[in-house]
């Protein structure tokens, strides 16, 4: 693909990337910025683009790499080391203790959850969960690729439904 070309092509699909930064950044300005970065990494980086794959993706994933990268910068900067032989024990993890209790109850639901999932559903997704790829799933339940990735999908949702009451703590 030539410079032209590759060119219209971000110039059709860089309108659909705008809303995208305003999400992630919450601010014009800002995703202005985002958006110019982004633009400017790819026009960088055209020879690593792959001729007839998702341009739209491969952007959508710059930009939020990019997002992500600044953000971590943002906290680096603005970390406050404190050098002095004033050892304060605010915030630290020394000085507090957890009680535990939250986490077991909270465990203790989620094994009842998915432990109530019927087997159909349960031995994909725990299989999933510890590791397997969804082609291996497949090949030892001796079931289609899409039939497992639907079950895993179909038990997740259950155990999300189920688990709704927590999910306040995650946010």
């Amino acid at each position: 693909m030539t410079a032209i070309e590759f060119t219209n092509h971000i110039g059709k699909v860089s309108k659909s990337l705008r809303p995208f930064a305003l999400r992630l950044t919450k601010d014009v300005e800002d995703a202005n910025d985002l958006l110019q970065d982004t633009l400017l990494k790819a026009f960088t980086n055209r020879d690593k683009y792959t001729d007839g794959t998702n341009l739209k993706a491969w952007l959508y994933t710059i930009m939020k790499n990019t997002f992500i990268t600044n953000y971590q910068r943002m906290v680096r900067k603005n970390t406050f080391i404190d050098t002095t032989d004033n050892l304060h024990y605010i915030n630290s993890m020394e000085s507090s203790t957890d009680n535990m209790a939250y986490s077991s109850f909270a465990q203790d639901d989620i094994n009842r959850a998915v432990n109530g999932l019927d087997d159909t559903y349960r031995t994909p997704f725990m299989m999933h969960f510890r590791g397997f790829k969804y082609h291996e799933i497949a090949a030892k339940l001796d079931i289609p690729i899409g039939t497992v990735k639907n079950r895993i999908h179909i038990a997740r949702k259950e155990l999300k439904d189920q688990l709704k009451v927590y999910a306040h703590y995650n946010a």
